[in-house]
């Protein structure tokens, strides 16, 4: 059986099997961009991908470098013709994600309590 997502496939398996994160969440947000000039006579429907990563492996790395390790692990998917176009990253850390939810919790709990 063929699977109607490749590009989404081969992402998920690269992220998962270099940096074994905590969470990995992919969108395909190809549909948004299908008018735009360059993906005219594009026949891939996965060509923009939303990607956001939690793993340990970035943990005392910059967001340019972890970046930089991302679209290492997916240079083949970019350079090919009708592959990775755009890719948007939010790369985080454990302790960033869960600063991050804390974070969250509190300000509706903020908001919540005003006027």
């Amino acid at each position: 059986m063929t699977s109607t997502t490749p590009m989404e496939d081969a992402i998920r398996t690269k992220l998962k099997e270099a940096l074994s994160p905590s969470r990995l969440e992919i969108h395909n947000d190809s549909a948004l961009h299908s008018h735009h000039a360059p993906m005219a006579g594009s026949t891939s429907k996965e060509t923009h991908f939303r990607v956001e990563i939690t793993s340990e492996a970035f943990v005392k790395k910059m967001q340019p470098a972890r970046h930089r390790m991302v679209y290492a692990l997916l240079k083949e998917e970019m350079a090919q013709e009708g592959g990775i176009h755009a890719l948007q990253l939010k790369t985080r850390t454990p302790e960033e994600e869960q600063r991050q939810k804390e974070n969250e919790g509190g300000e509706v709990v903020a908001q919540a309590s005003g006027p």
